[in-house]
């Protein structure tokens, strides 16, 4: 039986960072295409991450191509091929938000190549769990793959298999629980026994590699409580 690799991070920063590396406990993160930085939210130091739309601009008339790609802080140091990680995350919609659709789109990212090239996706939409329109509860959950496979690409080739519905929320925070083994991955939402979202054959190219704490355009997303088990 392998040992087990476990890493417990709470990342505390004294200024926005922009594109840079930082480090907690002697463990290393990059911001990529996003600012972070520490606050107090309900009397507790989290972590705030919001796209950087200056090194990733976002087109409103060119959606397709703007999003779904690399907006995290990123766990330097790290290459997982099969793990487990668990966050607590919450999502705001930023009051001036460049795009009017945005949906509180916060997730993480995993089996991140050293270039940020590649990597996988689960990432949730909040404002959609309680809408009083059906189809938007159906999005609420959403897996992609980085590149190629973006949100719209599978909804148009897929039918719904790599998004679902979950009781989820703006401003609250939500456990998050991501499981990926092979081809396969699990989320399990707030201490969950039964997933509430499989994707039982993932679509990246990437096998192995680090985690990161993803957000989107018209987002702020905080993070508490990151681990990350190397199975």
């Amino acid at each position: 039986m392998r040992n087990r690799g476990f890493i417990a991070v709470m990342i505390l920063l004294a200024s926005p960072v922009y594109g840079q590396q930082f480090t907690w406990e002697k463990q290393l993160f990059t911001a990529i295409n996003s600012i972070a930085k520490v606050v107090e939210l309900d009397g507790a130091k989290v972590l705030e991450v919001t796209r950087d739309l200056i090194k990733s601009p976002f087109d409103i008339n060119n959606i397709e191509n703007s999003v779904d790609g690399p907006t995290f802080v990123k766990l330097a140091n790290t290459d997982i091929e099969n793990g487990i990680i668990e966050v607590k995350m919450l999502s705001r919609i930023q009051a001036d938000s460049p795009f009017p659709q945005a949906r509180g789109f916060i997730g993480l990212a995993y089996r991140i190549d050293e270039g940020n090239s590649m990597f996988e996706n689960i990432y949730l939409r909040p404002s959609n769990g309680r809408a009083d329109d059906q189809l938007r509860r159906n999005h609420t959950v959403q897996y992609f793959a980085y590149p190629g496979y973006t949100f719209s690409r599978l909804r148009k080739e897929a039918n719904g298999l790599y998004e679902t519905y979950a009781d989820i929320g703006l401003n609250e925070w939500i456990d998050v629980r991501l499981e990926y083994q092979g081809e396969k991955v699990t989320l399990f939402i707030n201490n969950q026994k039964s997933p509430n979202f499989i994707v039982n054959k993932m679509l990246g190219k990437s096998t192995r590699g680090s985690i990161g704490l993803w957000v989107e355009v018209g987002t702020i997303g905080y993070f508490k409580d990151l681990k990350v088990t190397n199975n």
